[in-house]
């Protein structure tokens, strides 16, 4: 029997935490709720606090599912947390896409 969605999107999320440690970054928290939504990695590097989105999928291209509302909430989940937390440094969101031929981070995401 196949792994669930669930399954398949922590395994996703494990792959990614470890590209990213693997690129120099520091894992400050994963899986950060809200009422307004999740983040799935927040991690930091060279001053900067990034807060990544992690998409995968064999069916189409994982960054088309960062549509305009769902940025929304990643923005408001990222307010909530900066003031949760008292942060006060510069950020930006990536999304990180997990394939089955490894993975890509896109830095400084827009979605229009």
């Amino acid at each position: 029997m196949g792994q669930s969605s669930y399954e398949l999107g922590q395994a996703a999320e494990d792959r990614a935490t470890a590209y990213l440690v693997d690129m120099g970054f520091r894992i400050v928290e994963r899986n950060f709720h809200s009422r307004f939504g999740e983040i799935d990695i927040v991690a930091s590097k060279d001053g900067v606090l990034h807060f990544i989105e992690v998409k995968s999928s064999s069916h189409y291209d994982p960054i088309e599912a960062i549509t305009p509302k769902k940025m929304q909430k990643i923005l408001k989940t990222i307010d909530y947390f900066l003031l949760k937390k008292g942060v006060d440094m510069p950020y930006e969101v990536d999304a990180l896409l997990v394939e089955k031929s490894g993975c890509e981070l896109v830095q400084n995401i827009t979605v229009m």
